[in-house]
């Protein structure tokens, strides 16, 4: 049997790489993608330990070119795309004050667009091999979190435009699927770009208490790995019914039911405004 290809965004580092290693040991074929091939080294070191074989392209999911490129590589190539995972993303600290409108249009573009764009780009062979897409979101696309207003806008963007897609891609032979990681111990938060210090401004104590909670949240000891979002990953790739709204720990499933449950949003509220406030 062809093994199935499966395309990833975003696998220099994290939840992709550990995604794209695994499902090549599941037995996908995977075409790992990133914006800078130079930043392959961990990737590649991981595959060879792993003992598996990655097929590593260049994509920069804002870039319509390297799109397109991309697509017509993966069809001349194998003829097929079975599964896209929608991962490339970047965080972002900031409260609309004291920063631009164009700082939130760019995080919109790499989080959301990218993921519009890159959908759009492979449903046609997707919808030839009745393949699947899944996008990694973030509890971040369920609640609303301080300082994380344009992150948590376009992560909520890409949940809206998954959850609508879904019954129409199904039409076509098509599944989609949501991920949502909690705190998970990857390079992400050192990562995160935007407003690391407020200093003098009036959100400079709620900034602090957020950042503490935040730390204490991705300790090592209270977040999950990315090999266990990998392999909820590949669960989901791999399901005969997958499921089109997946976390991937039980403190995701928890804090997401917070927000699916709480129709008034006040829950929400007591919950995320005691982060701003170092409360208990």
């Amino acid at each position: 049997m062809t093994q199935s290809i499966l395309l990833i965004s975003g696998t220099s580092s994290g939840i992709g790489l550990t995604s794209a290693v695994a499902a090549a040991r599941a037995g996908f074929t995977v075409v790992a993608t990133m914006r800078d091939l130079g930043r392959s080294g961990a990737l590649r070191a991981a595959a060879s330990t792993a003992g598996v074989t990655l097929d590593l392209q260049p994509l920069d999911v804002t870039d319509p070119a390297s799109i397109a490129a991309c697509v017509s590589y993966v069809e001349s190539t194998y003829g097929r795309l079975d599964a896209l995972l929608n991962n490339a993303g970047a965080g972002h600290l900031g409260t609309i004050e004291l920063e631009s409108v164009e700082a939130v249009r760019a995080v919109m573009e790499v989080n959301f667009f990218g993921v519009v764009a890159l959908t759009k780009a492979f449903l046609p062979l997707l919808r030839a091999s009745s393949g699947r897409v899944v996008s990694v979101s973030s509890v971040g696309g369920v609640v609303g979190q301080p300082f994380n207003e344009a992150y948590c806008a376009a992560k909520f963007a890409v949940e809206g435009f998954m959850e609508s897609l879904t019954p129409v891609a199904a039409t076509v032979g098509v599944r989609v699927s949501v991920i949502e990681p909690g705190a998970v111990t990857t390079e992400f938060v050192a990562n995160v770009g935007g407003q690391r210090s407020v200093d003098g401004t009036p959100y400079e104590g709620a900034l602090n208490a957020y950042l503490e909670r935040t730390a204490a949240a991705f300790d090592p000891a209270n977040a999950q790995t990315p090999e266990g979002v990998a392999d909820v990953i590949v669960g989901v790739l791999t399901s005969e019914n997958p499921p089109a709204r997946v976390q991937t720990s039980e403190a995701a499933r928890r804090f997401a039911g917070v927000k699916l449950s709480d129709l008034d949003g006040a829950h929400v509220q007591h919950v995320t405004a005691h982060w701003v406030t170092g409360a208990a």
